[in-house]
């Protein structure tokens, strides 16, 4: 949902942080890793139960991860790299905050508890998966009720009212589940749809003469060359 509403004007807003950060001689790797230090802190911060001190670090874990982007592009630096790196450390950084989550959980309210946010954790990889496969066979699978900005704004409403944080874990495990739906349902459309692969991703099948005049042709090399 923040991917189709709000991400380029947001972009835009950012764009001139991006410049100053850049001229501050900071990269986007820069903040990527700072991010992802700050989420480690933050999944220490709410396993020990300082929920508040919590919510303050996953918001600065999510500003570089807002301006990474702007920083990449100011540089002139964005390439599949960089992009690389950070969706991997939004990996890492998602299993850090919900890893931390549900240590609090187990200790505060039960094994049991502690599942949910694995549980949310688990559903959300899927939607990863799922844009990510879908990308690669030439689909669009972006959109949904709960994606990841979403996410961290709910986490971070559950860990400033504590008392609401299991309500907000099941409300965004349902919600999440539901955004694997309709992505699924997306891509299963467009496939139906008959839409092509990419080029890079069709093979060619050869025909069998061609496959034995090539296998005959190498092992004529090899026979040389003995």
């Amino acid at each position: 949902m923040f991917d189709g509403r709000w991400r380029s004007q947001i972009e835009r807003g950012v764009k001139p942080v991006g410049t100053t950060l850049r001229g501050w001689g900071l990269s986007a790797d820069h903040l990527t890793a700072v991010g992802l230090l700050t989420a480690a802190a933050a999944a220490v911060a709410i396993g020990n139960g300082a929920l508040r001190a919590g919510f303050l670090l996953v918001i600065l874990a999510a500003v570089p991860d807002l301006l990474d982007g702007a920083v990449a592009k100011a540089a002139g630096t964005a390439g599949p790299r960089g992009a690389f790196f950070d969706s991997v450390a939004d990996r890492v950084t998602d299993a850090l905050l919900f890893g931390g989550v549900g240590w609090y959980l187990a200790s505060s309210e039960g094994a049991h508890a502690a599942m949910l946010p694995f549980a949310v954790l688990a559903a959300s990889s899927v939607i990863s998966y799922e844009r990510a496969k879908a990308e690669s066979l030439g689909f669009e699978a972006r959109g949904g009720l709960m994606e990841r900005a979403e996410r961290v704004v709910l986490l971070c409403f559950g860990l400033l009212f504590d008392s609401l944080l299991v309500a907000v874990l099941w409300v965004m495990l349902v919600l999440t589940v539901a955004t694997t739906l309709q992505r699924f349902t997306k891509v299963w459309r467009q496939a139906n749809a008959g839409r092509p692969l990419p080029r890079h991703r069709v093979r060619r099948r050869r025909s069998p003469r061609v496959r034995k005049v090539r296998t005959g042709e190498r092992m004529l090399r090899s026979r040389r060359r003995l």
